[in-house]
């Protein structure tokens, strides 16, 4: 991509997405011959290419590798030395991934044209919903957008995450005063960082404008509930600074206060009232068609480990807004857009653009249970990638990523394991996707479909338990009770056993943790005092122990609440592997479950919780 144009609008948009997939072969040939002629010369692309800028070398050469492998050469260059270590431009920032199950977040090179990628996609959306829901320039978007913390590597190169980096950049901040860009939030809020602040004013002027809005959203579900909840908490607040034309004075940064003084500087009596009237029913069951009248959808991100606060967005909407997911995309690679927006979000499929990156793909077998037995670890023959316009239909791959700045990683993207290779890399990156027709009708096996069955064992594999961007898997989990549960020997106490769940039942949800003690000297009952104190420090010894992801989400993001342990009755497990094998489970093959979602199993877990704990404060991070 040159990134000379970077701005489509209405059917030129729509004819810029037709003429990259119609030629999608010539546009993916034309990308790698470009990543190697920009990357000929780095260190890693010459150890295996010498100097060569075929293609046919790069296919048999570099060979695909893991995270773990190309981690020695980021950390050279966020310690200083050049870029050229891996890639021909010099890396501007180092993105930090959100989606990880790892002990830390994984660091990414990024280099500027890649803000101009991610622009170009960014500029597709709206002329594609604009073919289902007209008329969406003639009104404004409540979209709440928010920054994370930053830092900055030992050599002085910002590190921070992808929406971050986007919102900062000048392609956000000087984007075109295009109608479809009208959002309710003034850009200082969104850039504040405070999180309560920023949330604070963004909802407080799309509340402003309630009757201009035609569409609700946030990048993620759980961001847009978790804005819900803190409404319902400062409704009061909101119109009392509408009422009065002053803004609470609890909001000190001094850009937010400038950015909202326009919106509030007249007194609205009328407003308040009708908020007030609005905000104080009984049931907010479809509150926020009450709220904003004439708004269409819904855009956010529902699939994946988003998919469980479905139920809480169609009760708060009753049902009349569609679910919209726009995009494929991760802090690695922006990959694609949905050409049929309004689909069921069970049945979301993405359009890849051959243009973001160079794909290749490894084929699985029927269903993609291939998936299922490859080690994280395991080489990738060359010979066995197949490119985007070999694809078959209905078969399923995982999916092989070349970019030009170089991303390699491990993560968990939406319950599936994703690996890349990149540049001069060729780092593991797997994914399922089924190739399906595209939305011309044509067969052309751009399509990627989530494969629900594939995903959810892949799930119970690797990701257990998620509230926000945490993805905590089975053995991050294990290793955090077997700190935790060391401190009841003290006590003569043994934890026998435990599972978990993930409680979004209410806002922010939180990990619940079922624990059965017994206490040595008394195997069959336990009449011991459980000591609260102890039991609060169990729960705050396995959050400190989990990843970054789910401390800064704790901790800073608040996105998820503080962790529970709940004590049951000696014996309750049994009576859980009782219900299991009543469903069919063999008791030669049984394992207790690390995660329960079975309403059934929790029910009966329930019934036998003598005692809750919850964490007495934050876990510890850094940012």
């Amino acid at each position: 991509m040159d990134g000379k144009k970077l701005e489509y609008k209405g059917e030129e948009a729509l004819k810029e997405i037709e003429r990259l997939t119609a030629k999608a072969g010539r546009v993916q040939l034309d990308i790698l011959k470009e990543i190697l002629t920009r990357n000929s010369k780095t260190d890693y692309l010459s150890k295996y290419m010498k100097g060569s800028k075929d293609v046919s070398d790069f296919k048999q050469r570099v060979p695909v590798i893991t995270y773990k492998a190309i981690q020695p050469y980021i950390k050279r260059i966020t310690n200083g030395e050049d870029s050229s270590l891996i890639t021909g431009h010099p890396i501007t920032e180092i993105l930090c991934s959100s989606g990880t199950s790892g002990r830390e977040p994984k660091m990414m090179p990024s280099i500027a044209e890649d803000l101009d990628r991610r622009t170009f996609l960014y500029n597709l959306i709206m002329p594609i919903m604009n073919q289902y829901v007209p008329g969406l320039d003639e009104g404004k978007a409540m979209l709440l957008y928010f920054v994370k913390a930053e830092t900055s590597t030992p050599c002085g190169l910002p590190a921070r995450t992808v929406l971050t980096s986007y919102y900062k950049s000048s392609h956000f901040k000087c984007r075109s005063p295009d109608p479809f860009n009208n959002c309710t939030s003034p850009d200082q809020t969104i850039l504040c960082n405070d999180s309560n602040q920023s949330m604070y004013c963004q909802l407080l002027s799309g509340i402003v404008h309630r009757h201009q809005v035609l569409r609700l959203g946030a990048v993620f579900a759980s961001a847009f509930l978790r804005a819900l909840s803190f409404l319902e908490r400062n409704w009061i607040n909101f119109c009392n600074d509408i009422r009065t034309g002053q803004l609470d004075p609890l909001i000190t940064d001094p850009e937010c206060r400038s950015s909202m003084a326009p919106l509030i500087s007249v007194p609205n009596p009328s407003l308040a009232d009708e908020i007030n009237e609005i905000c104080s029913l009984p049931s907010w069951k479809g509150i926020l068609c009450q709220l904003w009248p004439k708004a269409k959808y819904i855009e956010a991100v529902v699939t994946g480990s988003m998919a469980q606060y479905i139920p809480a967005l169609e009760y708060y909407s009753d049902g009349k807004l569609p679910l919209v997911c726009t995009m494929y995309a991760s802090s690695e690679c922006y990959f694609g857009v949905n050409l049929k927006p309004l689909s069921d979000p069970a049945d979301v499929s993405f359009t890849l653009l051959p243009n973001m990156g160079y794909f290749e793909f490894i084929p699985l077998g029927e269903n993609g249970t291939r998936l299922m037995n490859v080690d994280a670890d395991e080489e990738v023959r060359n010979d066995k990638l197949v490119d985007l316009v070999q694809l078959s239909l209905g078969c399923y791959y995982e999916l092989v990523v070349t970019t030009f700045a170089g991303k390699p990683i491990l993560i968990l993207f939406q319950h599936y394991f994703i690996y890349f290779f990149f540049s001069s890399l060729k780092c593991s990156f797997r994914s399922v996707f089924r190739v399906a027709e595209d939305a011309f009708g044509k067969p052309r096996m751009l399509i990627v479909e989530q494969f629900k069955k594939v995903f959810e064992l892949q799930n119970q594999r690797n990701v257990v338990l998620s509230i926000d961007t945490d993805k905590t898997n089975e053995e991050d989990l294990h290793k955090s009770v077997s700190v935790a549960k060391k401190l009841l020997e003290p006590f003569d106490a043994l934890l026998v056993e435990y599972t978990s769940h993930a409680d979004t039942s209410r806002l922010p949800g939180h990990y619940v943790m079922y624990w059965e003690i017994i206490y040595r000297g008394s195997m069959v009952d336990s009449t011991a005092p459980l000591d609260d104190k102890v039991m609060q420090e169990c729960c705050i010894a396995v959050e400190e122990e989990l990843d970054y992801i789910y401390r800064r989400c704790r901790a800073y993001d608040k996105s998820v609440g503080p962790l529970e342990i709940r004590v049951v009755e000696p014996g309750s497990f049994d009576a859980l592997m009782d219900y299991f094998i009543s469903q069919g489970g063999s008791i030669n093959q049984y394992k207790t479950p690390r995660c329960i979602k079975s309403n059934k199993a929790l029910k009966l877990l329930d019934s036998n919780v003598k005692a809750c704990f919850f964490s007495p404060r934050d876990p510890k991070w850094i940012p």
